[in-house]
């Protein structure tokens, strides 16, 4: 039985009021913790939120960019010279022709390489191309900088980084890349390793290309077509492999703006690689070579007499005998040793009937008619491979006889094509240009009256309608054109088994819009021509197959050449010795 104790009450009573205020003091302290981390919770966010927002700002503005001084590379400073990019090159349809590629090159400093010879192992082990003497040499050398190898592929890159060898290092740098290859060699030309123009439009337009003159570089705008331009070579290419030709040179101008709408010399060389290539590939024909023309000539000598009122279509000459002159003899290919008209002495191409033609005129007035006309100084072109032509040390009677049937006198086929597109176009000479024209053709310099061009239109069809030219007929064109076979000189003399031919024309020549060259280097007859090797068997081929590829491309449509309304434009009449109409 127990017995209740009031001292033992009381404090029982007093633990238990202290444990009352033990937990509520506990749970106090707890509740105030909880509310400050929640306060400090607000806190943060409130601050990630600030944070989030002003880091969004910075990247929108920009402003936030590393420093460019953090990006400078280890590398010497001789490779982190600025570039400046080289513009492109275009042909007139905005194809690229010539353009740069961005790209890396390997360098060393050989101070820092440990061990030379087996790093030249290694670098020759993927580089292959490189000679493994000259590395070690470059490695072994005291400078701090050393080119190995410019120009790397991406594949030649990672698998030089991958042999970890030390000193070696990469520079960025640009490369000049001609997507077409061969197709425009000699027009475009090329640059050296270091961008720098060389040869063609890169070395005539260096400043504007690389920007060197202060300005930003600029692109060129070339006059070129590609499709012609493909033609062109494809059909020079064809017959010089069939008449086994040791080169050829070919050109399309546009006769009322003088823009080159195809320019090709062969044999040619791939832009991206020219070291490859022999320097005789490298020569343009159509603007650095010169050559006597042969019968071409007789174009600008029968032009000349008749602007000049020195004959017309009705008079004539004695061809029936060679002309003797200071102990040479000038002779007709194809005699017909008769009295011949002027048409006909055109149309069946007689030296002795354009001889006599040119000396009714007189040497000053014909040299100062081919001076009027280009062929007395080197043309204009934006080209630095341009050639000069080879003038006779004097310019008497017999000078000015075998200049008018194209003997004695050497011209680029660029000065030809240029003199016979102002004879067709109504009489305006004008400069050759490469580059694209965006305005109207300017005026030009009268060279002969516009009826005198009409009737040279006109006999120029006759040749190839009736003439020496019929092989250059493309159905439905209205070829017009001119023959022309000439003896190579070399070294002051004629080679009589080497032979250039060549044949200019125009179409469609009830309205000249385009001229037409070609040109074959010593072409060899063979079964198909009879042995024959003259113009009208080679080269008048070419201008066939040319200009109807080409026709549909240029926009001009065929008509019937048989047709009364042509027959009528293209009519010229021939007379007989007796003034009467012949029955040609």
């Amino acid at each position: 039985m127990s017995v209740f104790s009031p001292t033992q009450n009381g404090a029982e009573v007093k633990r238990t009021r202290s444990a009352i205020h033990l937990e509520g003091s506990a749970k106090e302290t707890l509740e105030q913790g909880r509310n400050r981390l929640v306060v400090a919770g607000v806190l943060f966010a409130f601050c990630f939120v600030i944070l989030a927002g002003r880091l969004v700002g910075l990247a929108l503005s920009g402003s936030g960019e590393v420093p460019k001084a953090a990006l400078k590379s280890s590398a010497p400073k001789a490779a982190q010279a600025p570039l400046v990019g080289r513009a492109p090159v275009y042909d007139r349809a905005g194809n690229l022709l010539a353009i740069t590629l961005d790209t890396v090159s390997l360098f060393a400093d050989p101070t820092k390489v440990l061990n030379p010879d087996r790093a030249a192992r290694k670098i020759v082990s993927v580089l292959g191309e490189l000679n493994s003497a000259s590395i070690i040499r470059k490695l072994t050398s005291k400078r701090n900088f050393v080119w190995l190898k410019r120009h790397l592929t991406p594949n030649q890159q990672r698998e030089i980084n991958d042999l970890g060898i030390p000193g070696l290092f990469f520079r960025d740098e640009e490369k000049r890349v001609y997507p077409m290859g061969s197709l425009a060699a000699h027009l475009v030309g090329y640059t050296d390793i270091d961008n720098n123009g060389i040869a063609g439009v890169e070395k005539y337009f260096d400043d504007q290309l690389s920007g060197k003159s202060g300005t930003q570089a600029e692109p060129v705008h070339l006059s070129v077509d590609m499709r012609v331009q493909y033609a062109l070579r494809d059909e020079l290419s064809r017959y010089m492999s069939i008449f086994r030709a040791i080169g050829a040179s070919g050109l399309v101008m546009d006769v009322q703006t003088s823009e080159i709408l195809g320019m090709v010399s062969l044999p040619d060389f791939d832009p991206n690689r020219p070291k490859d290539f022999p320097n005789n590939n490298k020569f343009n024909k159509t603007t650095l070579g010169v050559y006597e023309m042969g019968s071409t000539f007789k174009t600008f000598t029968t032009a000349m007499a008749l602007d000049l009122n020195s004959v017309s279509l009705k008079d004539g000459y004695d061809a029936t005998k060679p002309i003797r002159i200071a102990g040479f003899r000038i002779r007709d290919d194809h005699p017909k040793k008769r009295w011949l008209s002027v048409p006909e002495i055109y149309m069946y191409s007689s030296n002795i009937g354009t001889a006599k033609m040119a000396d009714a005129v007189g040497p000053k007035r014909h040299k100062a008619f081919l001076a009027q006309l280009g062929f007395l100084r080197k043309p204009v072109v934006e080209l630095p491979e341009v050639g000069a032509p080879i003038l006779p040390p004097r310019w008497n009677s017999l000078e000015t006889m075998t200049i008018s049937y194209g003997h004695g006198l050497s011209v680029s086929p660029l000065q030809l094509s240029t003199a016979v597109s102002s004879m067709v176009n109504g009489g305006f000479y004008r400069n050759p240009t490469i580059l694209k024209k965006t305005e109207a053709s300017e005026e030009g310099r009268r060279v002969i009256k516009k009826r005198t061009s009409n009737v040279i239109r006109k006999l120029m069809r006759l040749v190839v309608a009736q003439g020496t030219g019929k092989k250059a007929s493309a159905r439905g064109y209205l070829v017009g054109g001119k023959t022309g076979t000439a003896e190579k000189a070399v070294n002051g003399r004629y080679k009589r088994d080497a032979l250039i031919t060549s044949f200019v024309s125009a179409f469609p020549m009830s309205n000249p819009r385009y001229v037409v060259f070609a040109m074959l280097d010593e072409p060899k007859g063979n079964a198909s021509t009879h042995g024959f090797r003259s113009a009208g068997w080679t080269t008048a081929p070419i201008v066939s197959r040319l200009i109807t590829r080409i026709g549909p491309i240029l926009g001009i449509s065929p008509v019937d050449e048989e047709s009364e309304r042509v027959q009528k434009q293209m009519h010229i009449p021939i007379y007989s010795r007796e003034k009467k109409l012949a029955t040609f």
